[in-house]
């Protein structure tokens, strides 16, 4: 009845396959949630192909992609998940930080000329777009329930809670906090969270700087949790500059300060019972 996690992306802004971003990972966001017989895709970065490949290997026919939102490092993995190619597939992708413009619209673009060769219609799997606003409740399937919230990001986005069989997960990307000013809406989201997944780009050191940019920092992802009487605390959407020596570091720093926390990397699976 627990709830399983595969981290398939956890790089941030731009892919970076280097040999100095081999530990933690250089796809971008992309999580895999199973909750019972429920696939949840958290995002389509770069990290959505291997995903694709490992659903066509397992067989996998339906799943939900919810989306925080539509900048390109959460996107365009889309393209390239070979599972919507296939008949008899069936993906629900839903977002809710769009407004007078649809999520379906915003992929098609995304795979319009002159900037991609190969139009959403080749899609051959059944894709249902679904648009709600930031904020609702839902349930994907019974026994599998959704909350969300909107966070403080450009052109908005979407946090997720997701609950099932007495648990939760919670996944808050992109978002920027007020030095000082804890966010009301992220700490309501996030309350006894068995683990969240938060944005930590920057450092507490670097985050002045970066005002405005829409991110926040992993000592606030502990702030933040510690407060809200969180289990676990994943440091997720990582900096692209940040290679392998500098996440070592932040991780070795941030379980100084919280022993309830880790780094997420590539690969890396999950199971909360």
């Amino acid at each position: 009845m627990g709830i399983g996690l595969n981290f398939w992306g956890v790089r941030g802004s731009i892919a970076c396959p280097s040999p100095n971003h081999v530990r933690f990972g250089g796809n971008t966001s992309c999580l895999e949630i199973n909750a019972g017989t429920e696939r949840i895709i958290l995002d389509a970065g770069t990290g959505l192909r291997e995903l694709g490949n490992q659903f066509i290997r397992d067989d996998v026919r339906r799943a939900s992609i919810l989306l925080t939102h539509t900048h390109w490092d959460h996107i365009n993995g889309f393209p390239f998940f070979k599972p919507a190619y296939i008949a008899n597939r069936r993906f629900r992708i839903m977002a809710g930080h769009l407004n007078s413009r649809g999520v379906r619209d915003i992929l098609s673009g995304q795979m319009a000329e002159p900037t991609f060769p190969v139009p959403l219609e080749a899609m051959r799997a059944e894709l249902d777009f679904q648009d709600f606003a930031a904020g609702d409740a839902f349930d994907l399937v019974p026994g599998v329930h959704v909350r969300t919230a909107q966070l403080n990001h450009p052109n908005r986005a979407t946090g997720y809670r997701i609950e099932h069989g007495g648990k939760a997960v919670c996944y808050v990307t992109d978002t920027e906090h007020i030095i000082g000013k804890p966010d009301q809406s992220v700490l309501g989201l996030i309350e006894g969270a068995d683990l969240v997944v938060y944005d930590s780009t920057y450092t507490d050191e670097e985050f002045p700087e970066h005002i405005g940019w829409g991110h926040s920092t992993w000592q606030e992802a502990v702030r933040l949790c510690r407060s809200s009487n969180v289990k676990r605390l994943a440091i997720f959407h990582h900096d692209p500059d940040h290679d392998d020596k500098f996440m070592e570091a932040i991780e070795a720093e941030a379980k100084t300060l919280w022993s309830e926390t880790f780094v997420a990397r590539e690969k890396m699976s999950l199971r909360i019972d």
